[in-house]
């Protein structure tokens, strides 16, 4: 990617994002958004979209002259979305409803601009294949992976939980690299498009008005 006209923010402390992330060989700084990430929402591809917005949002808002690119990720399997596990019970609830099953992991990013007033976004989804494992490995594996959605890791190579990914795996991981290259790409350009407007404004001269001349009252 060229370089970028502003500072870049990511919106996450997820050191799976950051490493991620410097795929794109751009310097970044990272400021979590610590938002709420309760919804109404039960589409996980729009849910993922409205957590990612809020993130960017939240964090440019306090960071106006900065590029923003927030993230979040959820699992759905069996129709129930699935996000981090509260505790070690709920992690190994959640490894035995995907155990040995097909699910879907969904990330979505948007990149905020101006304080957050402008913002693009997209969604990313990918199939993913548990193995089956007897239930005393999948004790031993709940609560090893609490701060990932799903409670398990597919980067980590002794987590022997995920046999198969289909589509981007980067997105299983956090960050769907390539989408979020887009994403700061277009913001790139109309961050140069709106440069360029404000210089040409500063620019152009003001039209001439001749003085209008007052009456005296008689």
């Amino acid at each position: 990617m060229g370089r970028l006209l502003r500072p870049l923010i990511l919106a996450s402390g997820s050191p799976q994002r950051r490493t991620l992330l410097k795929k794109l060989r751009i310097p970044f700084r990272i400021v979590p958004s610590r938002v709420g990430e309760r919804s109404a929402e039960r589409d996980p591809r729009k849910l993922v979209v409205l957590l990612a917005r809020r993130k960017a949002k939240a964090v440019a808002r306090r960071h106006p002259g900065a590029i923003v690119l927030g993230a979040d990720t959820l699992v759905v399997c069996r129709g129930r979305i699935l996000g981090k596990p509260r505790n070690p019970a709920d992690s190994l609830r959640i490894l035995r409803l995907l155990n040995g099953r097909w699910q879907r992991v969904y990330t979505g990013a948007a990149v905020a601009i101006d304080g957050g007033s402008r913002i693009w976004s997209t969604a990313v989804g990918s199939r993913v294949l548990a193995r089956r494992l007897p239930q005393e490995r999948l004790a031993a594996l709940a609560g090893k992976h609490m701060d990932k959605a799903g409670a398990y890791a597919v980067q980590d190579r002794d987590d022997p939980f995920i046999e198969r990914v289909e589509g981007d795996f980067d997105n299983v991981i956090g960050l769907p690299v390539e989408a979020c290259g887009r994403l700061l790409r277009r913001a790139l350009r109309e961050a140069r498009t709106a440069s360029r407007a404000a210089r040409s404004r500063s620019a152009r001269p003001e039209a001439w008005r001749p003085r209008s001349r007052s009456r005296r009252r008689a």
